[in-house]
């Protein structure tokens, strides 16, 4: 594991390579096209580093990040000054390859899903109709079911939050791997943002100079 000093430095070092690439076109671009250019940049050279920065654990966020940004086309010159000049440009390049597997392990997981739910529904109809009505009345003394049947609720519309809020979460079956994708991803957040905090600042210092 690499000290958080070195993998700062990493990123603005790729995050400022990225914003190179779009440095002679910066006059013409709106106030917009600049925010998607500066997060373009930081979301590409954020999940490079994070995939070069632990060998042990390579996240499914950064790899997201990166198949993402891959399949635009317009995107190739960035991916490319960002990425070219490292020794692990092909261990990046892999990752973004797993884009096309990612997607169709998706794709067939949702068919299974959608024909196991049809058989379902018209073999045990009537079963689970009938097992919804005895369920509906079962509660204990405490009414300790049904805080458990609200609590799980929140807990599925909670996963599914997090899944929508971290990049590949919708690949992720379960809760664990989840929970570890989404603080890693917070971890990498918060070093983006200490960086530009840094840069920032800097910015502020030599204004006032």
């Amino acid at each position: 594991m690499r000290s958080p000093g070195s993998v700062k430095r990493e990123f603005l070092r790729k995050w400022l390579k990225g914003l190179q690439v779009y440095s002679s076109s910066n006059n013409e671009m709106s106030i917009l096209e600049r925010k998607k250019v500066i997060k373009l940049s930081a979301d590409v050279a954020m999940a490079s580093t994070r995939i070069h920065s632990n060998s042990k654990y390579s996240s499914s966020w950064s790899r997201a990040l990166m198949a993402k940004a891959s399949n635009d086309a317009s995107n190739a010159p960035l991916l490319s000054h960002v990425l070219g000049s490292d020794n692990g440009v092909s261990a990046d390049r892999s990752m973004i390859s797993e884009k096309d597997a990612a997607k169709r392990n998706l794709v067939m997981m949702r068919n299974k899903r959608i024909k196991s739910k049809k058989i379902l529904r018209r073999s045990c109809s009537n079963k689970i109709r009938s097992l919804r009505r005895k369920a509906a009345h079962v509660v204990d003394d405490k009414g300790r079911t049904s805080s458990n049947i609200v609590a799980k609720k929140l807990v599925m519309k909670r996963t599914q939050v997090l899944k929508r809020l971290v990049p590949g979460g919708e690949l992720i079956m379960d809760e664990i791997s989840l929970i570890r994708e989404t603080l890693d991803y917070i971890l990498s957040l918060r070093l983006q943002v200490d960086v530009m905090r840094h840069l920032a600042n800097a910015s502020e210092k030599l204004d006032s100079m």
